[in-house]
C-alpha cells in the first residue's frame, strides 16, 4: 500500500487539485448567473491549487520522464555520448533544483517570519507557498530515483528511457541514411 501511494504520490495530489479548480470555477459561475451573487473564496482556492497541480505534474513528469527534451538530437548522437549529454543537462537540472529549494526555504523563512494572509480565505500564505520547496524537492528526489533504478538495472541505454527507445531510434537513424 505505502509503495502505490509513493507510486502515485504527484498524480493524485495533482489530480485532486484540477478537481477542486474545477469545482471552484463551476461554482463560481452557476453562483454569478444563476443565483446573481459572486463566492468570494472561490478564485483564490483554485489558483492556490493551480499552483500546487502544476508543481505536483512537474515532479510527476520528472518521474515518468515527461520533461521537454531534444531527445531527436541525443539520439542521433553516439549512445557513449548521448549519456554524458543527458547526464550533463540532469546534473544542471539537480543544481537547479537545489538552488530552488535554498531560495524557496530562504523565502519561506521569510514568509513564517512576517505572516500574511490570503485576503479572502485568511490562510497563512507560509502553507500555500510551500509548494515551491515541496515541489522542487520532488523533482529532485524523483530524479535521484530515476538514476539509481537505472544503474541498479544495469545501466543500459539512456537513463529514464526504455532500452527498445533507443533501439527503435537507432533502427529509424540507419533506414533514413
Amino acid at each position: 500500500m505505502l509503495k502505490r501511494i509513493v507510486r502515485h504520490f504527484e498524480e493524485a495530489i495533482a489530480c485532486a487539485c484540477i478537481v477542486v479548480i474545477a469545482v471552484c470555477v463551476f461554482a463560481q459561475v452557476v453562483a454569478r448567473y444563476m443565483f446573481g451573487t459572486a463566492l468570494h473564496w472561490s478564485e483564490e482556492v483554485a489558483s492556490m491549487a493551480m499552483v500546487w497541480a502544476v508543481y505536483m505534474g512537474a515532479a510527476y513528469c520528472v518521474r515518468e520522464r515527461f520533461h521537454i527534451r531534444i531527445l531527436v538530437g541525443v539520439k542521433s548522437l553516439p549512445e557513449g555520448l548521448g549519456r554524458w549529454v543527458i547526464f550533463v543537462s540532469d546534473a544542471l537540472w539537480a543544481f537547479f533544483c537545489i538552488f530552488m529549494i535554498r531560495v524557496g526555504a530562504d523565502y519561506l523563512t521569510t514568509v513564517w517570519k512576517y505572516k500574511s494572509y490570503s485576503p479572502s480565505l485568511g490562510i497563512d500564505q507560509f502553507w500555500p507557498q510551500s509548494i515551491l520547496v515541496i515541489g522542487y524537492a520532488l523533482m529532485l528526489l524523483r530524479l535521484i530515483e530515476l538514476y539509481v533504478g537505472w544503474y541498479r538495472e544495469g545501466r543500459n541505454g539512456l537513463p529514464g528511457m526504455l532500452n527498445e527507445d533507443w533501439e527503435d531510434t537507432l533502427e529509424d537513424k540507419e533506414q533514413t541514411l
